[in-house]
């Protein structure tokens, strides 16, 4: 029986196919008395065998997609897996006992792990994770039980999961991975903003596609609607053939933007920019006609590893983009970790609120050492390149002065020792504390750019947790308050001399772009793959008519009043 369940619209498409349920599998198990020891051994050894074959493949598939950082996580759990003191502890056990390989593994790998964790080390305190994962693979195949893992998908599918991670997403074959649904997530969510980067469509937040789907199932995942069909009939998945072929047939006509300037209707030239998590996202950006890099997000650098990103990594990462971008601007955001997102090795206590919390400028102006280590990294590859430079999280003057402080310092000593620094560097602020936001016009002194991030300024002036389902309908680009800000943030930096853009997920809202352009901003960063069609709306409207829209929408009462408006007037 066809049932349609109703999400969020994270990335636009349409995806048929098989359903695959990348949900954690049921790993219970009996203890049970043995008669054999070789037996269950020669178990142990078997499934060791199977794991160890399982991530040589993973490895693999890492190396080529994703590079040798992420290929070396599954050297250390080939590691684990070739330990003779865990091997023979596990042996031993079984022989000692005589009870089943399961209850020996976990007896034995739950004894590493909490070693390892009381460990004051740090890196031996991350091998109980490895230990972790390694034996989880290896208690799957004892089991009998496939341990779903998208590095191994070979078919082509549809995911289902009740989440999917950054490293999840990242781990996704476009050849094989039509498309995905969550039970949580939004928009703003990185899953959604990776889903959009690899143009796979997605609809996040259904709330029960994990429990109401099987394997299997036939899904159809409507990424403009919104919506996930299971098991639809033949007349629905006839009309969704048809709209994938007329989608497909409109990214065609925007290819045709590719090389186009973005230039309203009245000759008004904004700028597309695209947003970007590493050096690998540059080919997508430039198929895509961007006319810059409006916000590179440097914290993937420091993500999934056991250790800091040295100057010299960082350096190579910035240089690749800005020399790949050949001359167009590159806006680089500092380190931006906390919140959802943390770095296990840098053992930060834990926080009652971590969004409100010791994250971005606030722990770099602390932890001056990994500052000073990725502002001289920048600083070096400014000579290769147009890059501007922003820092997150800003709140108070003080804490941009302190940081544009630290930079100069690095500056000089490294013109000191002859290295050769761009004299141009733009220096900017992320707008996304209200605080800010309202402060513009003191800020615009003395900052050369705005970037304003709404997904977290959106979040923070509605008090609403974007990450959180029960709250996500107070999560509203069109409200008037928002539009209020913005406005102020814009003309703040106009009255200075000064240029503002945007780098949330507003900025690539087709609701939202003819507010924004009726509001002057001068820069759009967003996702690659909507860069074309942002071309495409911008090409036919008029700013003088945007500017008046903008007034209307200032004026309205609520976020489904600006909506309509735009939609009546525009869509």
């Amino acid at each position: 029986m066809s049932t349609i369940l109703k999400g969020i619209a994270a990335s636009s498409g349409i995806a048929i196919g098989k359903a695959y349920r990348l949900i954690e599998p049921d790993l219970s198990f009996s203890k049970t008395a043995i008669s054999n020891a070789d037996d269950e051994i020669s178990r142990l050894h078997s499934a060791v065998n199977s794991a160890k074959a399982d991530l040589e493949v993973i490895r693999g598939k890492a190396l080529v997609d994703l590079g040798e950082d992420k290929a070396s996580i599954f050297d250390a759990h080939l590691l684990v897996l070739s330990d003779p003191e865990l091997l023979t502890s596990i042996e031993d056990k079984i022989r000692m006992d005589m009870k089943n390989c399961e209850s020996a593994l976990k007896e034995t790998t739950d004894m590493f792990v909490s070693m390892f964790e009381q460990m004051e080390n740090e890196y031996m305190k991350e091998r109980a994770a490895d230990i972790k994962d390694v034996s989880k693979r290896v208690m799957a195949h004892l089991l009998g039980v496939k341990l779903p893992n998208p590095g191994l998908i070979a078919e082509e599918v549809v995911i289902i999961a009740e989440d999917l991670t950054p490293s999840d997403t990242a781990q996704l074959n476009k050849q094989f991975v039509k498309g995905f649904a969550t039970d949580i997530g939004g928009r703003t969510s990185h899953s959604a903003i990776m889903a959009r980067s690899m143009e796979i469509p997605a609809v996040v937040g259904t709330k029960s596609a994990s429990n109401a789907i099987e394997n299997g199932d036939i899904i159809v995942v409507d990424g403009l609607h919104g919506e996930v069909h299971i098991n639809p009939t033949q007349e629905v998945i006839k009309k969704y053939e048809d709209e994938l072929r007329s989608f497909e047939m409109q990214k065609l006509e925007w290819a045709l933007l590719k090389d186009e300037a973005t230039e309203t209707l009245d000759g008004k030239h904004v700028e597309l920019a695209a947003n970007i998590g590493s050096p690998q996202d540059i080919e997508k950006v430039l198929i895509n006609g961007a006319e810059g890099v409006g916000l590179y997000r440097t914290e993937f650098l420091y993500m999934e590893r056991n250790q800091l990103p040295s100057e010299e990594e960082q350096f190579e990462s910035y240089k690749t983009v800005l020399e790949k971008m050949n001359g167009k601007p590159v806006v680089v955001r500092t380190l931006d970790i906390g919140g959802d997102k943390q770095l296990p090795y840098l053992n930060l206590p834990s926080e009652m609120n971590p969004f409100l919390g010791f994250r971005a400028i606030r722990l770099c102006l602390e932890e001056h050492d990994i500052f000073r280590t990725q502002l001289r990294a920048l600083l070096r590859a400014s000579a290769f390149g147009n890059l501007k430079i922003m820092f997150p999280m800003i709140a108070t003057l003080d804490e941009f002065r302190s940081a544009k402080a630290l930079l100069l310092e690095e500056k000089e000593a490294l013109v000191e020792n002859g290295i050769l620094v761009a004299d141009d560097i733009e220096l900017g602020i992320m707008v996304e504390i209200p605080s800010t936001a309202v402060l513009a016009n003191q800020f615009a002194k003395e900052v050369d750019f705005f970037s304003i991030g709404t997904n977290d300024l959106i979040q923070y002036t509605m008090a609403a947790d974007r990450m959180n389902e029960r709250v996500s309908y107070l999560y509203q680009p069109y409200n008037p308050a928002i539009l209020h800000l913005v406005k102020m943030v814009i003309n703040a930096a106009h009255n200075e001399g000064k240029w503002a853009g945007m780098c949330g997920e507003m900025a690539g809202d087709e609701i939202a772009i003819p507010i924004l352009l009726g509001l002057g901003l001068d820069e759009f960063s967003m996702s690659a793959s909507s860069i074309l069609k942002a071309r495409s709306l911008i090409k036919k409207l008029s700013q003088n008519e945007m500017k008046q829209l903008a007034e209307e929408a200032l004026g309205m009462q609520t976020a489904n009043e600006v909506m309509d408006l735009v939609k009546n007037k525009i869509l």
